[in-house]
C-alpha cells in the first residue's frame, strides 16, 4: 500500500501538461496531493479537473488559491460556463470539483443531504375503484351520483386530474375514433381515450351535465371543486377519502401495462431515466385511432 500511495504521489508531483499553463498544474498539483487519491488513474482525472479550472479562474484574474478556486461559485460557473467542454465532460468536472472541495476545504462545501424524491402514488385495485363507484351510486340526488361517477371516471378512466379535471364539460366527451375521447383543453389540450370499462358511466355523467362541468360548479378557475365529492366518497366499505392523484396513478399504471411498458423497461435494464422523455418527445405519437386501440379504450 506504501509503494502504491508513494508512485501515486510521485505521479502528481511530475505531472506537467502542454494543455495548462504552469501556474495552473502547480495548482492542480497541490490540491490533488491533499486529496490524496487511491490510484494513478483516478489522480489523472483530478488532475485534469483541476488543471481546467485553474486555468480557467486564473485568466478572470482569480488568485490560485483552493479556498478561492475550489469555491462552489466559483467551479459551479465553470462546469456551466467553461468554454470548449461538451455536456459529458462538463458533469463529470463538476463530480471531480466535487470531490477536490470536500477533501481540500470542506469547510466551503458541506456535507450533501438527501433530498426526498416524491413517490408515485399508489394505484387504487379494482376492488377499491368498484368500493368508489358503487358509493358514487348510492349518493342521495342524481347531480351528486352523476358528478361523483364522472371524477371517478376522468381520474381512473382518463388519468386527469387539477385543472385539466376540473375544465371538463359534459360535452367534451364524446364517442369517436372507435372509442370514448375526452376533450382536455388549455395549455396541454389533448384529446385522451378513456378506458373501456368506465365508457357507459362517464356517457351517461357527460349527458347529465350538458354544456355545464362534469365535476361540477360554474367558475372555470374555481379551486378544490372535488373536495366534497372526495369527502362524500370516503367512508364506506372501509375505503379511505379519494385522491385524484392515486387515481391517476391507477390509470397511468393500467395504460403502462396494456403497452407493455413495464417489460421495455425490465429488457432496457431502466428503472427511470429522464432520457426516456428526450427521445419520445421526438417521436410520432400517432394518431387518435391507435391511442384508442392501444389504451384499451375500444367500445366494447
Amino acid at each position: 500500500m506504501g509503494v502504491t500511495k508513494t508512485s501515486v504521489a510521485g505521479y502528481i508531483s511530475a505531472w506537467q501538461p502542454s494543455s495548462v499553463p504552469p501556474q495552473a498544474a502547480a495548482f492542480a498539483r497541490q490540491v490533488v496531493l491533499q486529496a490524496a487519491p487511491p490510484g494513478r488513474e483516478r489522480a489523472k482525472n483530478l488532475l485534469w479537473a483541476a488543471g481546467r479550472l485553474a486555468d480557467y479562474g486564473i485568466g478572470l484574474g482569480m488568485e490560485p488559491a483552493p479556498e478561492v478556486l475550489l469555491h462552489p461559485s466559483v467551479t459551479e460557473r465553470f462546469t456551466a460556463h467553461g468554454p470548449g467542454l461538451s455536456g459529458p465532460a462538463r458533469r463529470t468536472l463538476r463530480t471531480n470539483l466535487r470531490f477536490l472541495a470536500r477533501a481540500v476545504v470542506p469547510q466551503l462545501l458541506p456535507a450533501d443531504l438527501p433530498l426526498p424524491r416524491e413517490r408515485a402514488k399508489a394505484p387504487y385495485t379494482p376492488a377499491e375503484i368498484d368500493g368508489y363507484l358503487a358509493l358514487a351510486a348510492a349518493q342521495p340526488t342524481a347531480a351528486r351520483r352523476m358528478r361523483a361517477a364522472g371524477l371517478v371516471c376522468l381520474g381512473a378512466g382518463a388519468g386527469l386530474i387539477r385543472a385539466d379535471l376540473r375544465a371538463v364539460r359534459g360535452s367534451d366527451v364524446c364517442c369517436r375514433s372507435g372509442g370514448v375521447i375526452v376533450e382536455v383543453r388549455g395549455r396541454t389540450a389533448r384529446g385522451v381515450p378513456v378506458l373501456a370499462r368506465y365508457h357507459q358511466r362517464l356517457l351517461a355523467a357527460a349527458r347529465f351535465a350538458g354544456t355545464g362541468f362534469l365535476a361540477g360548479g360554474t367558475d372555470p378557475q374555481r379551486n378544490n371543486i372535488s373536495n366534497p365529492l372526495t369527502a362524500a366518497l370516503a367512508g364506506g366499505g372501509g375505503l379511505p377519502r379519494l385522491d385524484t392523484s392515486r387515481l391517476r396513478a391507477t390509470w397511468l399504471a393500467e395504460c403502462a401495462q396494456l403497452t407493455g411498458l413495464a417489460t421495455f423497461l425490465h429488457a432496457a435494464g431502466i428503472t427511470c431515466s429522464q432520457r426516456l422523455g428526450d427521445i419520445t418527445a421526438a417521436l410520432d405519437p400517432g394518431s387518435e385511432e391507435q391511442a384508442v386501440a392501444l389504451l384499451g379504450g375500444r367500445t366494447r
